[in-house]
């Protein structure tokens, strides 16, 4: 049976097309460390494990408008509506409710 961060981790890959090595970027740890989560001989730490499921929730949201690969994409992308960040960015600095806040509004057609 996969770990809850496994799995998570599985998840990201499949709806959000993001790979190990995104994962390690946002988590500033290494590959291999993630790695080691995916195969349950570790886990990241308590405020790692919240920005991992922060991630996870923003993918989430965006998989609902766009495919794995426009949802990576999406990600690493600066955005006018975030005042020129990177969603990414912004999650791994502990801020992925403004991120969020920004995805309501292209749901809901608040935004072009």
């Amino acid at each position: 049976m996969a770990s809850a961060v496994a799995t998570i981790i599985n998840d990201l890959r499949e709806r959000g097309g993001l790979k190990g090595t995104d994962v390690a970027n946002i988590a500033a740890v290494s590959p291999a460390t993630v790695s080691r989560w995916t195969t349950g001989t570790s886990f990241p730490q308590p405020k790692t494990q919240l920005l991992i499921s922060d991630l996870r929730y923003v993918v989430d949201r965006l998989a609902d408008l766009y495919d794995p690969e426009e949802t990576r994409l999406w990600l690493y992308a600066k955005h006018r509506l975030l005042n020129g960040e990177r969603a990414i960015d912004l999650i791994h600095g502990g801020r992925a409710d403004e991120v969020l806040g920004i995805i309501e509004g292209l749901n809901e057609g608040t935004y072009s």
